[in-house]
């Protein structure tokens, strides 16, 4: 059985390599063409503990962060959403109840008409499903438009000094801002199915006044932001999937919206991503034309629907990628060796526009000590930059 490092040791060595200052430095194109290490690996640890499969030691007796530092490798935090809360008017009530069924029943009551939503838990889910969502008619959207315009956000210092102490010698403190117009109707607030069917047959005159009130909402989240120069890293947490958004709806709806908040964020100094996770093949030509400073989580083949060439096609030179790795890599279906080959070829194509992370996150069955042999190559590539030229890495591939 390995060793049980202590949290104290741990932490120690993950101080010593300062991955926020290397992440600062890599954003910035200051890091002297040096890239990052950033895989996520929640849910390779929390589905094992829901189907009841235990960790390798010592993983199972180390908390997440010291996952990460004895993997010895950086963390994206967005654990500082935790900082953000959404505030809604004080006359707002929500009332909850079970009404059989594994069903929960929340009824929603504002000034201007109520909302309902049903969720259902399943044993093989951990989380509950959707039955019915908060908008299904057109008196539930005027509800969600007086609600978003109702609403205001506010910032807790003392959970982000918490959270420093507890996960900030990981990397930057990073947040996701909600998801934009559509993506909200898709994903939050309506369905895929239903927000398609009502966007064509209610039109978008009738959505206008909701996408509007969100664009506000969202605007004085990013006027906050912007008062806090600890947060340099921000994200959109839209998961774009090219299947349900076509073209014609990301250049009506959400790439106005991209530039206005790119635009915004940027007057204070912002690095600012999306999360874009799905199939973007037909989406991936407006990447330049957002304003963003990189896209995350974007699958290459096998996995996703494009291939890293065209993925550098569109980000050019001017756009980070952010991940990359397919996250079947990290299974036993494919080879050490493979994973190996994706990641030089990663490097060769995008770096030093280049934050490593998996796309979109690895799975439980995946082997947890690739995450080794990715910080290896990593290390070892960004040691050889302060070499003579001619001498290169050794983890796999010579230059």
């Amino acid at each position: 059985m390995p060793t049980i490092p202590s949290s104290s040791e741990l932490k120690a060595k993950s101080l010593a390599r300062n991955w926020p200052e290397l992440h600062r430095r890599v954003i910035r194109g200051q890091a002297n063409g040096q890239v990052l290490w950033q895989p996520r690996i929640l849910a390779w640890r929390e589905h094992r503990r829901f189907y009841g499969v235990p960790l390798p030691e010592p993983y199972e007796h180390l908390s997440v962060a010291d996952m990460y530092r004895y993997l010895d490798c950086s963390n994206r935090l967005y654990e500082f959403n935790e900082c953000f809360r959404l505030v809604e008017h004080p006359a707002v009530r929500r009332e909850t109840k079970e009404i059989g069924h594994h069903r929960t029943l929340t009824v929603i009551r504002t000034p201007v008409g109520e909302q309902t939503t049903i969720e259902e838990r399943r044993p093989s889910l951990s989380g509950a499903i959707p039955v019915k969502r908060e908008i299904v008619t057109k008196d539930d959207l005027r509800v969600a438009t007086w609600r978003a315009e109702n609403a205001h956000y506010e910032y807790d210092q003392e959970v982000f000094d918490r959270l420093m102490q507890e996960v900030g010698d990981l990397g930057l403190p990073t947040m996701y801002i909600p998801r934009v117009n559509v993506q909200d109707l898709y994903i939050n607030t309506m369905g895929v199915e239903n927000a398609i069917y009502a966007l064509h047959d209610w039109g978008p005159e009738t959505f206008r006044p909701y996408f509007q009130a969100l664009d506000n909402l969202h605007d004085q989240l990013i006027d906050l932001l912007n008062s806090l120069p600890q947060f340099e890293f921000i994200n959109f947490g839209d998961n774009l999937h090219g299947a349900t958004l076509s073209p014609a709806l990301f250049e009506e709806y959400v790439l106005p919206t991209y530039r206005h908040r790119c635009e915004r964020l940027h007057r204070a100094g912002k690095f600012v991503h999306a999360h874009w996770d799905g199939e973007v093949r037909q989406l991936l030509p407006f990447a330049r034309e957002t304003g963003l400073d990189g896209i995350e989580a974007i699958t290459p083949q096998p996995q996703g629907d494009v291939t890293l060439e065209e993925v550098k096609e569109a980000l050019g030179d001017e756009l980070f990628l952010i991940d990359g790795i397919p996250a079947v890599y990290f299974d036993e279906t494919y080879s050490p060796e493979v994973l190996a080959d994706c990641v030089h070829e990663l490097i060769r194509l995008f770096a030093p526009r280049l934050i490593f992370g998996i796309s979109d996150e690895m799975s439980y069955t995946g082997d947890i000590e690739r995450i080794r042999l990715v910080g290896q190559i990593v290390d070892e590539y960004n040691a050889s930059l302060a070499k003579p030229q001619g001498i290169g890495l050794t983890a796999g591939r010579p230059t």
